[in-house]
């Protein structure tokens, strides 16, 4: 079993927000940048990668997901400044595997 990770996309500064899970982070970003990720994605144009989290076990990793998409916004959003204060797009410091 392999890695994974937790995300979370926007299209901007407190806009809207996805939670995802994957194990490959910049091939899912890309998906998600170029239109062919979610549909959700595509409909409301995230394609700002904001937070990222790394799992050991992509189980792990799924729980997270499920855990974080119950939370309250307020939440979602300190976790993101907490790591993330300007909201820059992630994207270019992930290092393609």
């Amino acid at each position: 079993m392999t890695g994974g990770w937790v995300y979370i996309m926007t299209n901007r500064a407190y806009g809207v927000l996805y939670i995802g899970v994957t194990s490959s982070l910049p091939h899912r970003t890309m998906q998600h940048r170029d239109g062919t990720g979610s549909d959700f994605c595509r409909r409301y144009g995230l394609d700002q990668l904001v937070y990222a989290e790394r799992h050991a076990a992509i189980i792990d990793a799924i729980a997270r997901e499920k855990a974080m998409k119950a939370w309250k916004r307020e939440w979602k959003v300190r976790l993101i400044e907490e790591i993330n204060p300007q909201w820059a797009d992630l994207f270019d410091t992930l290092h393609m595997e």
